[in-house]
């Protein structure tokens, strides 16, 4: 998934309202002028601080989706999430520096955090509608000054509206066991993806490699647990996957490494889970990203 940044900031709350306001008087006839002032006045009356942001809330930005990253924004329209709506608050936590880090600084900390307290919001990520993306609300460095620390994650979709919370419902203990285990594989795999070629960056790639094998390790672990006809066939494919991961890890060339990397690589695919994920009740469709990366 994508990561976008939305910082925080005091100065545009009542020059927002107002081009809410003016915006309605656009409208030809008296129903549609008064249709509009009633969409208008409805909006402003939702019109919330960002600083008052609280984990759960369905909002809508008051600039266009795809310009949000790098934008200010000082307030948005908070929706009953059973309204049409283009994001939701999934996570919060606060920044401990004494000093205004940086932009760039709160953003490596958000980069990281954010997808975090996302999965703990919606951790079965496969049953997130198509095209939703992290997103964050940081301070600036002048809301800093006036004590805000706070970041607030969020599910954004990058066009087009959500329906309902995207929140999950109660997971049972396998359900949640195995999505933890799940997740961590394929965030060891594409937090350590190195940018370069094999030839390039075999040390990184021998990194990516570590980190993988040492959470399909902790993955089998749990799994080893399992009963269900489906979900012990995978356990065997993964235990075959993770041998080839420390191969690659402990490859002294670039061939050697491309060896065991194809069939550690092919015993990850993510469509090779879906009977498992079938059997414990969980999403089912491969995401369209991660359906192409395996699709070569």
């Amino acid at each position: 998934m994508s990561i976008g940044v939305t910082p925080r900031s005091l100065g545009r709350i009542s020059v927002l309202v107002a081009l809410l306001v003016v915006g309605t008087t656009g409208c030809s006839g008296v129903a549609d002028v008064v249709d509009g002032a009633k969409d208008g006045a409805k909006k402003v009356a939702r019109q919330r601080s960002v600083f008052s942001l609280a984990t759960g809330d369905c909002y809508n930005p008051n600039s266009a989706p795809t310009d949000q990253a790098g934008q200010e924004e000082a307030a948005i329209e908070i929706v009953p999430c059973e309204e049409a709506h283009q994001g939701q608050v999934v996570g919060e936590f606060s920044i401990d520096e004494k000093t205004f880090p940086g932009d760039d600084a709160i953003s490596v900390i958000a980069d990281e955090r954010c997808p975090v307290e996302a999965q703990k919001f919606a951790p079965d990520t496969w049953a997130l509608p198509k095209g939703v993306s992290v997103f964050y609300y940081h301070p600036t460095k002048e809301s800093w000054a006036t004590g805000d620390r706070g970041v607030s994650c969020a599910y954004t979709k990058d066009a087009g509206t959500i329906s309902g919370s995207l929140k999950s419902a109660p997971l049972s203990a396998d359900q949640t066991a195995y999505l933890k285990g799940s997740n961590a594989v394929y965030d060891a795999f594409w937090t350590n993806q190195p940018e370069g070629q094999v030839e390039d960056d075999l040390p990184g790639y021998k990194k990516q490699a570590e980190a993988v094998a040492a959470a399909l390790d902790a993955h089998l672990a749990t799994l080893n647990g399992f009963q269900q006809p489906e979900t012990v066939k995978l356990r065997k494919q993964l235990e075959k996957a993770a041998g080839g991961w420390k191969k690659a890890a402990s490859a002294g060339d670039t061939d050697t490494f491309y060896i065991a990397y194809d069939m550690a690589f092919t015993g990850i695919d993510p469509n090779k889970t879906v009977a498992a994920r079938k059997e414990l009740a969980l999403a089912t469709t491969v995401p369209a990203d991660e359906a192409d990366v395996w699709a070569g």
